[in-house]
Parts: structure tokens; sequence; C-alpha cells
């Protein structure tokens, strides 16, 4: 029985897929090649504890940085009340970062010391509230009087020198 020269290529073009197939398959080849074995026994990994470092910084110095970080939030909240485009998100964020500098002060200080500030961290609080509810900039120049009002206020009388005896 001869064979036709069609069936003759095709059965040799069928030859030669499978042929490549086989050979230049990459899954093929891993399906025939040999894993490591796992061990039954893995070792877990240790839990790292984060170690809780105490601020080293004497009451006097941390006041210090309480008080330059303040400064410097309430400088940036008097900027962003100057500007002609205000931001009111970072009007309001500044005057967080104020109060809480101020509510670190205080955990510093002496009780009388405390109430003083207070006083002032209330008047902060306050204008931090008007601000929230000033979502138009229509009172813009009024908050960023307060704030200046504030600045130089909590200068005067929150000062290291006028406060270095009051520490707890």
């Amino acid at each position: 029985m001869k064979l036709s020269t069609v069936d003759c290529r095709l059965s040799t073009i069928i030859v030669y897929f499978l042929i490549l197939n086989l050979i230049g398959c990459e899954a093929f080849v891993r399906k025939f090649t040999r894993k490591p074995k796992k061990d039954k026994y893995k070792q877990e990994e240790p839990v790292i504890e984060p170690e809780v470092y105490k601020p080293t910084m004497s009451k006097a110095e941390q006041y210090r940085q309480y008080l330059l970080f303040w400064k410097s939030w309430q400088d940036e909240l008097i900027t962003a009340l100057i500007t002609t485009n205000p931001n009111h998100k970072k009007q309001v964020s500044c005057a967080n970062e104020a109060i809480k500098n101020l509510m670190g002060m205080r955990k510093l200080l002496n009780e009388l010391t405390q109430n003083k500030l207070d006083i002032y961290i209330n008047r902060m609080s306050d204008l931090r509230d008007k601000i929230v509810r000033d979502s138009y900039s229509s009172n813009i120049n009024s908050n960023r009087q307060a704030a200046e009002r504030l600045r130089r206020d909590i200068l005067q009388n929150f000062s290291f020198n006028d406060i270095k005896n009051s520490f707890v």
C-alpha cells in the first residue's frame, strides 16, 4: 500500500510538530525534573518585638523642643492665613499640630503654670474651631490676627527663660 504525497507530508508535519512540542516545551521539562524534598519540620522565623526607647532628654530640653515645634506650626498657620489662595485643610492641620505641641508643653509644667497655659490652649482651640467653621475663608483676617496675638502672648509668657523654674 502506497501513501500519497499529501498523506506523507501531513504525517511528517505532525511528527515534527510533536517532536518540537515535546522537546521545546518548558512545562514538559519541568514536569519530569526532580524537585527537592521539603523539610517536614520547617524552622519558624523568630518574632522580633520592637523596643520602645524612652527619651533621654531632660524636661528642659523637651520643653524647648515642644516650644520650637509649636512656634513653627504657629508661624505656618499664620502664613497659611495670609496667602491669597488659602488652603483650608492646611490651616486646620497647622492649628491641630500647634495645639498638640502646646499640650506637650503643658505636661512638663507644674500645676500653677499648667493653669496659665490652659487659657492659651483654650483660645487656640477656639481659633481652630473658627477656622474649621470658616470653610469659605470669609473671616480669614480676624483668624490671622487672633493667631498672631496668640503667638505673641505665648512667646511673651512661656518663653524658656520665664518657665525654667516651673518644671515638675
